[in-house]
């Protein structure tokens, strides 16, 4: 096979769009377009998506995932050299090579300590080794309930890779203390799909759009979700909820071309694939 569809590439690696949609949206692979604008994967996309599903498995955020390979673009030609293998260690994304092993983000080698070296004397208490990744289990009963949103937030953010199950009851500290907070709700959702928990995300979406009806991104989002969770024509009413809000939207309306093409609709796809492509002309 000399390409891939996108159909191809989620039944080959059981990855979510989502996941793939930001490593395009992030640069870190290009492919091309094909016949009615649809994605095209060569099978180095194919091999560098694997390393990602590989990384997420692991638990590792889809953003980082995305940070990490994005830096290894520089050291061969816009791809990882073959040469590489990349793991995960704790929440961090490693790279073996005839160096050593050492850490992507921070280009720090790494050294095999045994567990109980590892760990920190002042966060003994609060780390525990769950299968074999030296996650830290926070208790969030120790932190002030009085604290604004966006120190929960920020706590958030910082446990993301970690420790997620902290960091998501963080988020909805965030969101119950201040419930127009869209950047707490956007990263509640990405993480929940970042852990297939797509059920999970499209209610969390759909709440925060009770607070923030006029949101587009929400909107968008929550459509990404309802598709990974195989609702496609309430996908679709989502895409085009976005597209009223905010017309130029490019990414809805392909996303709105592709699934009117999927339930058997080609001329409403051809007119949001032209759209599409104005759009695109336009940036």
């Amino acid at each position: 096979m000399d390409s891939y569809s996108m159909r191809d590439v989620q039944s080959l690696l059981g990855i979510p769009r989502t996941v793939v949609s930001a490593l395009i949206a992030a640069g870190v692979i290009a492919p091309r377009r094909g016949a009615r604008h649809a994605y095209r994967f060569t099978f180095q996309d194919v091999v560098l998506l694997r390393t990602a599903q590989s990384l997420r498995e692991s638990r590792i955020p889809t953003r980082h995932i995305t940070r990490s390979l994005k830096r290894l673009q520089g050291l061969g030609e816009g791809r990882p050299p073959t040469g590489l293998r990349v793991t995960a260690v704790g929440g961090d994304v490693t790279v073996h090579d005839r160096h050593g092993r050492w850490h992507v983000e921070s280009g720090q080698f790494v050294l095999d300590f045994g567990p109980d070296e590892a760990e920190d004397a002042q966060d003994a208490e609060a780390t525990k080794d769950v299968g074999g990744r030296g996650a830290k289990v926070v208790d969030l009963r120790r932190l002030s309930s009085a604290d604004d949103p966006v120190t929960w937030f920020e706590r958030a953010a910082a446990l993301e890779d970690g420790a997620p199950a902290a960091a998501e009851q963080a988020y909805k500290h965030a969101v119950s203390a201040a419930p127009d907070y869209l950047d707490a709700w956007l990263n509640l959702g990405c993480m929940l799909c970042d852990h297939s928990r797509f059920d999970e995300a499209v209610a969390c979406y759909r709440m925060a759009l009770e607070h923030l009806p006029d949101q587009p991104l929400l909107h968008f989002n929550l459509g990404v979700a309802l598709e990974d969770a195989g609702a496609l024509r309430d996908a679709l009413r989502s895409y085009h909820a976005c597209i009223e809000l905010a017309p130029d939207f490019a990414d809805a309306h392909y996303n709105a071309a592709r699934l009117h093409e999927e339930l058997g609709d080609p001329h409403r796809a051809i007119r949001h694939y032209n759209q599409y492509r104005k759009l695109e002309a336009v940036e």
